[in-house]
């Protein structure tokens, strides 16, 4: 089911000002899920915070990089993060972008 940008703003404005976590996770955490956590954070700003990891991390993909710079969103600062520096940390959502991230 997608869920529009609309919907989600009515959700937070009834349940206050507490933003939502959510973690996309894929195996090398350099494309996709960069820019999952690139255009959330962007479109989101102040409502849900993103982050991403990966279960085996490859570094940022340049490509990545370039492809969100046309939309006007700049992920040039993002690292490639592995999963276990989130284990302790509490998520609202994990978004698997891969089937080998399970």
């Amino acid at each position: 089911m997608l869920v529009s940008k609309d919907s989600i703003q009515i959700r937070f404005k009834r349940k206050g000002h507490m933003m939502k976590r959510v973690l996309f996770l894929c195996t090398g955490n350099s494309c996709r899920s960069q820019m999952a956590e690139g255009l959330i954070n962007h479109d989101f700003t102040g409502q849900i915070e993103a982050f991403s990891a990966g279960t085996e991390p490859h570094g940022l993909n340049p490509r990545a990089v370039q492809v969100m710079a046309e939309i006007d969103i700049d992920i040039s600062n993002h690292c490639s993060d592995h999963v276990g520096l989130y284990e302790d940390q509490p998520f609202d959502y994990v978004v698997t972008l891969c089937g080998d991230a399970n």
